[in-house]
């Protein structure tokens, strides 16, 4: 199961480290377990390989009906292989639910700083040193748009600008697939006039997109 049969007289010395990763996983399957725990599991190895072990993790999942609880820094690993997440800080569990949950919609600060390097949703260092929080004349406001669902793959922002007939620049973001559904983390700006600003937020919220007012840039 474990793709190593052709390695079975071998030492561990003349093994590779994703091998000896598969030898790991293959006797901790033999005592027939419950639930697999696997610590770390690819944190020293190079992403070909990772993908193998996932690959391989996944199989056992569905073949062997067996639970496994993987534990990682890593969240594009996360985002390739779990069904759930739950997030610990300081030996606490401070947000879980299922993958999709959690990466189009993180609640907890923690959450948001592990989900956003994989998702575009950290506002980029340029950004973040060009922004203020109070509006001067002439400035543009800059809002992190999250498009969940059906939203992520439609013409939002250029709908948007039909309907109210204002610019929209894309600064920073990405789109993608998670757990199976399209996901879209863009960071924009448009007018800071206070009266289209408040329209622009309504009508992003109204196709059910999170919206949040990062402050203003010239």
């Amino acid at each position: 199961m474990v793709g190593l049969t052709d390695k079975r007289d071998r030492y561990p010395a003349e093994l590779s480290g994703g091998q000896k990763q598969r030898v790991g996983i293959a006797r901790a399957l033999a005592t027939k377990p419950k639930v697999l725990l696997s610590d770390e599991a690819t944190s020293a190895l190079d992403p070909e390989t990772t993908d193998q072990i996932l690959s391989l993790l996944k199989t056992i999942n569905v073949e062997l009906k067996l639970t496994i609880v993987f534990i990682t820094h890593e969240m594009s690993v996360v985002k390739k292989l779990a069904d759930r997440v739950a997030v610990l800080e300081s030996g606490r569990i401070v947000e879980q639910g299922t993958t999709y949950e959690i990466f189009s919609n993180p609640r907890h600060e923690t959450t948001r700083k592990f989900v956003g390097s994989v998702t575009g949703g950290n506002a980029p260092e340029w950004l973040l040193a060009e922004l203020r929080p109070e509006r001067r004349v002439g400035d543009h406001a800059v809002l992190h748009v999250a498009f969940a669902g059906g939203e992520a793959d439609r013409p939002v922002l250029s709908r948007l600008s039909r309907t109210l007939g204002v610019d929209v620049n894309i600064l920073h973001g990405q789109v993608e697939t998670i757990a199976g559904h399209p996901f879209g983390s863009l960071f924009i700006s448009v007018s800071s006039e206070p009266g289209v600003l408040r329209q622009v937020i309504e009508e992003l919220r109204a196709s059910g997109n999170t919206v949040e007012h990062l402050g203003y840039v010239s």
